[in-house]
């Protein structure tokens, strides 16, 4: 059973600053925790975001293109 042990980045304040840091700012530093977020942004409607400005690009670039062709 892990009982815990000495860390120099809990006892210099590392830890407590990322911390402080990632919660204002919105984004977590760790790998996991970010992949966690951008899951439920996709998942959370953000899949639907996305969806519509592809689809909005690409019939703004159709619609470049033929302009092109036709003069």
């Amino acid at each position: 059973m892990n009982r815990g042990g000495f860390s120099w980045k809990r006892l210099l304040g590392v830890s407590k600053a990322k911390s402080r840091i990632s919660r204002s700012i919105g984004i977590p530093f760790t790998k996991s925790g970010r992949q966690r977020k951008i899951g439920k942004i996709v998942t959370g409607g953000g899949c639907l975001v996305v969806m519509g400005f592809w689809t909005v690009s690409t019939m703004t670039l159709l619609l470049i293109i033929t302009k092109l062709i036709h003069c």
